[in-house]
C-alpha cells in the first residue's frame, strides 16, 4: 500500500473515531450539566478543541502511515488499537456518563499510550515524531481540564 493510501487509511480511521466519540458524547460540552461545573480558568473555547482535534488527527494519521510503513508489528497494532478505543470511549465515560474520575482515569490511560507510541518509535521515526507532539501536549492540557473539574466540583 502506498504512503498516500496509508494516510487516508489513517486519516479515515482517526476522523471516524472522532465522529463516533462526538456522537457518544450525547451533545456533552453543550449540556447544563458540563456548563454548570467549575472549570478551568485555561479551558479554551469550544471552537478550539473542534481545530485543535482536527490538527492533531491530521498530524496522528500521517505519523501512523509512516510508522506502518516501517514497522507493523503488533507491539503498534495493539497501541493504535489502545489509543483509538480510549479516545473514543473517554466521551462517552466523561461528558455521556458524567463519570468524572473514571474519565480522567481513561484520559491518563490514553496519555500514557500515546507517549509510550512517541518513545517506543522515536529512533525508527526520527524527525517525524515531532508530529506527535501536538497530541501529547494537547492531552496534557485535556486531562488538567479534566483534574481541575475533578478536584473542584
Amino acid at each position: 500500500m502506498s504512503l498516500l493510501k496509508k494516510i487516508v487509511f489513517f486519516l479515515f480511521i482517526n476522523f471516524g473515531s472522532l465522529g463516533l466519540g462526538s456522537w457518544l458524547m450525547n451533545n456533552g460540552p453543550r449540556s447544563d450539566w458540563y456548563n454548570n461545573l467549575n472549570q478551568a480558568p485555561w479551558t479554551p473555547a469550544g471552537w478550539v478543541f473542534g481545530v485543535a482535534w482536527s490538527f492533531i488527527m491530521i498530524c496522528f494519521s500521517v505519523y501512523m502511515a509512516y510508522l506502518f510503513s516501517q514497522l507493523t508489528s503488533e507491539k503498534v497494532k495493539i497501541a493504535f488499537s489502545i489509543q483509538v478505543f480510549l479516545n473514543i470511549i473517554w466521551n462517552f465515560i466523561f461528558f455521556n456518563q458524567h463519570l468524572i474520575l473514571l474519565g480522567l482515569i481513561t484520559i491518563i490511560l490514553l496519555t500514557i499510550v500515546v507517549f509510550y507510541i512517541f518513545f517506543s518509535f522515536r529512533k525508527i521515526m526520527k524527525t517525524k515524531s515531532l508530529l506527535l507532539l501536538p497530541y501529547m501536549i494537547w492531552l496534557l492540557i485535556a486531562t488538567s481540564l479534566n483534574a481541575y473539574i475533578l478536584f473542584n466540583n
